[in-house]
């Protein structure tokens, strides 16, 4: 099968988060067929290439989210229209899933460099944050650098945004509004307003690949009746950090500054940076062409620690997630020369140390 012919099979597979198990039995299947030995946990997919001792993770999701409305294509009825293929994740990320596999099936019919594995991995659950990469990394034993395949134009993402989530809660105390103004009455819509303005003005150090943080409060509630001072009001803040955030830290911060009551509801999605020094980001500007760029998108690669590792896949990141979603032909095509050139030339770059 083709590159063109393996995606349309993939996104013809409904594989919303959590329902993955058709399309891991069908990587699974082609997998075997080309001679490879596969392992399963879950709805998890991976074999190896190689016999080491130096690993090379690379991995990509094999999930996608619901269709949004609006679709005017069949999201798992692709087709190929004007060399467009359009279906439900053909961007994110089975062109990247489909670059992989090609790039996996020749390393299979011509071998990996000595002294050198390829372990791929499709996981599941990855738009949920749910049983993917992060459970299944003690099954893949040790590792020396990986590659996340998530759609970023070919162009190799060494930095990657975290996620620090809040909740805040303003206190007040209760009181009939006719004696709001009278001293026993503290409106807690108010604290939480103060505070909201305290935080749209809240700066951290731009980052030379993701610029400025600044911390978004995306939703707000509070008040029992129209008639009643309230006496609480809750809010939740999402701020997107920079690898020179730790997330601890920022929220005392944030602590310190606000009347409410701060405490963290999510910090796990790490941000993530890798030094251009590395022979992982070295491989990847040769292979692409592209000097490294940032990625505002977290991804699996939140999990893998200090492990040194690069973001990138075909398809462009500003496609995921809308309605008649597509990657070009061209794109899946240079997205399976590209990983395959890269996976060789990492390995190349090990050896000249």
């Amino acid at each position: 099968m083709t590159a063109a012919e393996l995606l349309q099979a993939l996104v013809a597979i409904p594989s919303v988060s959590g329902d993955e198990r058709l399309i891991a039995d069908t990587v699974s299947g082609w997998a075997e067929g080309w001679g490879a030995r596969v392992q399963r946990k879950g709805h998890n997919v991976w074999f190896s290439v190689g016999t080491g001792p130096r690993r090379l993770l690379v991995n990509s999701h094999l999930d996608t989210v619901k269709p949004c409305a609006g679709w005017t294509y069949a999201p798992h009825a692709p087709e190929w229209r004007e060399d467009r293929l359009y279906g439900l994740g053909s961007n994110d990320a089975k062109g990247c899933v489909t670059g992989m596999l090609v790039a996996a099936r020749a390393l299979l019919e011509e071998g990996v460099p000595e002294g050198g594995e390829v372990v791929f991995a499709f996981t599941a659950e990855e738009e949920t944050g749910g049983n993917g990469l992060g459970p299944l990394l003690p099954e893949l034993g040790p590792l020396d650098a990986a590659v996340v395949g998530e759609p970023t134009s070919l162009k190799p993402c060494t930095a990657q945004r975290g996620m620090l989530l809040l909740r805040c809660t303003a206190h007040g105390r209760s009181a009939h509004v006719a004696h709001a103004h009278s001293a026993q009455a503290v409106n807690a819509i108010h604290v939480a307003a103060s505070d909201i303005a305290l935080l749209s003005e809240l700066r951290f150090p731009n980052h030379p690949l993701l610029g400025e943080a600044r911390a978004q409060v995306t939703q707000i509630s509070g008040g029992l009746a129209r008639n009643q001072v309230p006496d609480t009001c809750e809010f939740f803040v999402d701020l997107r950090t920079t690898p020179s955030m730790d997330h601890a830290e920022v929220a005392q911060r944030i602590g310190g500054m606000l009347r409410s009551e701060v405490k963290v509801h999510s910090a796990r999605y790490l941000p993530k940076a890798t030094s251009d020094a590395q022979p992982i980001v070295r491989a990847a500007r040769k292979a692409s062409g592209e000097e490294p760029v940032g990625s505002s998108t977290t991804s699996d690669w939140a999990f893998l620690g200090d492990l040194p590792a690069v973001k990138v896949g075909p398809g462009d990141t500003l496609r995921s997630h809308l309605a008649d979603e597509y990657i070009t032909r061209a794109e899946l095509e240079a997205g399976a020369v590209f990983y395959t050139r890269l996976l060789r030339g990492y390995f190349e770059e090990l050896a000249r140390g």
